[in-house]
């Protein structure tokens, strides 16, 4: 796939996703909140995969910017007491995800300039402890509705928005890793020595994917913020984090599709067994660690080696 071509399927889902949203009266409200949730899912599992699978770092904390994101955009919606159909709603809604993405990739640089100079366990813990501040803070303050939670958040998420952002993520994603500027993150991910050997600022590009991961994780916070209309800090611990890694790793670190897959299936996995619910969990456990054992790399894994990368795109420079 090309470039012009990328452009044309871009445009095409968008207008799709336009498209399928005049369904959703005809979709049970059941089925039509997984749907929802497989797609900020997705937004939320290949945001950190950009992080994790391409960049080659550890982060634990993603939850922390999903749940920055969606306190942003639910106060600014709030108090401007937008409300679903009116004339102010598109453009102000677009704009509150903007900001929850920015303040979310504002911490992401706070966060990523000190301590993605770590690696491994060490950048884990630390992205992990970040999450959990986020939490208890926003836990303690009172304007953001503390333990009780955030309340009166407009119903503004529906199918085209997720999955508008759905498009536009993987559409980011796909051209960035297939450019210049993506060998660059794949080769601070093979090897950080050889990478700085050759005059590759590896520090710039750990935080250029800490920054647009932290980004898109936000806009994942403000659409289920905006989808559910009920936001509480508990929705936002390590568990939320655990969840999209999960996600990333049987998927396959660094493959766009196969964390697309992931998050599809290990977001209607435990709505499938809901039916055995006391059972549900422990099942779900014994799955994942099937795969883990049979396929350790992830469904699709293996990734993407920047030696395999040049050798199929001698062309692009």
């Amino acid at each position: 796939m090309n470039r012009h071509r990328s452009k044309l399927v871009l445009l095409a889902s968008l207008v799709a996703a336009g498209g399928l949203s005049f369904l959703q009266p005809y979709i049970s409200p059941y089925y039509f909140q997984i749907i929802i949730y497989i797609g900020i899912n997705i937004i939320l599992a290949s945001s950190l995969n950009l992080i994790n699978g391409f960049a080659g770092q550890f982060s634990l904390g993603h939850a922390g910017f999903m749940a920055i994101g969606a306190y942003t955009a639910s106060v600014i919606t709030t108090a401007m007491n937008l409300q679903p159909g009116t004339t102010l709603a598109i453009p102000m809604f677009l704009l509150a995800l903007l900001c929850g993405g920015l303040i979310a990739s504002i911490f992401g640089l706070l966060v990523g300039i000190p301590s993605l100079r770590l690696k491994g366990d060490y950048l884990a813990i630390t992205t992990l402890g970040f999450g959990e501040i986020i939490r208890v803070i926003i836990q303690n303050l009172d304007f953001l509705g503390a333990a009780r939670g955030f309340t009166g958040i407009a119903k503004l998420a529906d199918f085209f928005w997720v999955y508008a952002f759905v498009a536009v993520l993987i559409f980011l994603i796909y051209n960035l890793i297939h450019s210049t500027y993506g060998k660059g993150f794949m080769a601070v991910r093979d090897d950080e020595i050889a990478s700085e050997a050759v005059g590759i600022n590896v520090t710039h590009y750990k935080v250029v994917a800490f920054v647009t991961g932290a980004f898109f994780a936000g806009i994942a916070g403000g659409l289920y913020a905006h989808f559910v209309t009920y936001i509480n800090p508990s929705q936002f611990g390590f568990l939320r984090s655990f969840e999209i890694v999960v996600m990333v790793v049987v998927g396959g670190m660094g493959s766009i599709g196969g964390v697309i897959v992931a998050a599809i299936l290990l977001t209607i996995l435990p709505e499938a067994l809901r039916a055995i619910a006391q059972y549900r969990m422990v099942i779900y456990s014994l799955l994942l660690i099937i795969i883990m054992l049979a396929r350790p790399q992830g469904l699709f894994g293996g990734g993407i080696s920047i030696k395999r990368f040049l050798k199929q795109n001698p062309e692009q420079t």
